[in-house]
């Protein structure tokens, strides 16, 4: 999402896929010299060690806080639908939960949150409908954080045409639109309808929270990217968009583990125009680690209140 638009990000992760693979090893039968990749890891350990611990920590603090505004998207969701819970009970079934993403398949966090849930009971086909609610409010929501941040960054008008998908979008948002999905979502999958449909109010609400939610993660890629020379206002814009991009594409490839190599070319491929290849890789590297480490934080964190109050973590 830098001085390139961000619309051809996708245009944009073929070099830099193809870059990634020489500099991890040969393709199309040419040998890649030991040396040359050597140097080229080597000028990204460089650049990690740059970064610093302050920009770091930072970037774990707007991670920790993103996963934290997800949390409340969830919990938002799962009392609109009946089952209000405390922050405490919502943190250990959406964190604990979530660890499912680590598997092939979108699946496994539903399917994890739907039996945490009976702890607190809450209705299996109710959590399915809150998890299930969580991710498509954060990927629409992330698509309208890159529709309206990335063509600001590129400084193109030709790029000016992807604010006419931000209305088709918000249109699957509309409360009767959405609770008819979802129940023929769940007469699909042969389970009761909604007891009490969404009201726009606890939409609007849960939106509210992912977007917050993206805005740290941005906090995160930002802080690392001024630290490596990218400029402070469209730098912003950059981060921000460019990760909920990259995280939307990772999404999507559902037999990525938690969107695993695609989320970071994809990244890779919209920092570099502005930062460098080395600077970008090193950038999605640490966000990479950093998310992974966030949510072992958050869902050990969970279990351990879950522990002191009485409630079994399986």
């Amino acid at each position: 999402m830098p001085d390139r638009p961000a619309a051809s990000a996708a245009a944009a992760v073929g070099p830099a896929a193809a870059g990634a693979a020489a500099a991890n090893g040969p393709g199309d039968g040419a040998v890649v010299p030991r040396d040359r990749r050597q140097a080229r890891w080597a000028a990204v350990g460089r650049v990690l060690t740059s970064l610093g611990f302050v920009s770091v920590a930072g970037a774990m603090v707007g991670v920790l806080l993103a996963l934290l505004a997800t949390m409340q998207v969830w919990r938002v969701l799962i009392g609109a639908l009946g089952s209000p819970l405390p922050v405490g009970a919502s943190a250990r079934v959406m964190f604990i939960g979530q660890l499912g993403k680590y598997l092939p398949g979108s699946v496994w966090p539903v399917l994890a949150q739907m039996e945490l849930g009976t702890a607190h009971r809450v209705p299996r086909h109710r959590s399915a409908s809150a998890s299930v609610l969580t991710m498509l409010l954060t990927l629409l929501a992330g698509l309208l954080v890159a529709l309206v941040t990335l063509p600001f960054v590129s400084g193109s008008t030709s790029y000016w045409w992807v604010f006419l998908v931000a209305p088709v979008l918000l249109v699957c948002l509309y409360p009767k639109l959405l609770n008819g999905v979802l129940n023929r979502m769940l007469r699909l999958t042969r389970r009761p309808p909604l007891e009490q449909p969404l009201a726009g109010r606890a939409i609007a609400g849960a939106l509210a929270w992912a977007l917050i939610s993206w805005t740290c993660y941005g906090l995160q890629i930002w802080l690392m990217a001024i630290r490596l020379g990218a400029p402070y206002g469209t730098g912003a814009l950059l981060a921000t968009g460019g990760f909920a991009f990259a995280w939307c594409v990772g999404f999507l490839v559902v037999f990525a583990p938690a969107g695993a190599g695609v989320r970071d070319v994809v990244l890779v491929a919209i920092l570099s125009p502005t930062l460098g290849v080395g600077n970008a890789t090193a950038v999605a590297l640490v966000s990479r680690v950093l998310l992974t480490v966030a949510d072992l934080i958050t869902a050990a964190v969970a279990a351990g209140f879950g522990r002191r109050s009485g409630v079994s973590a399986s």
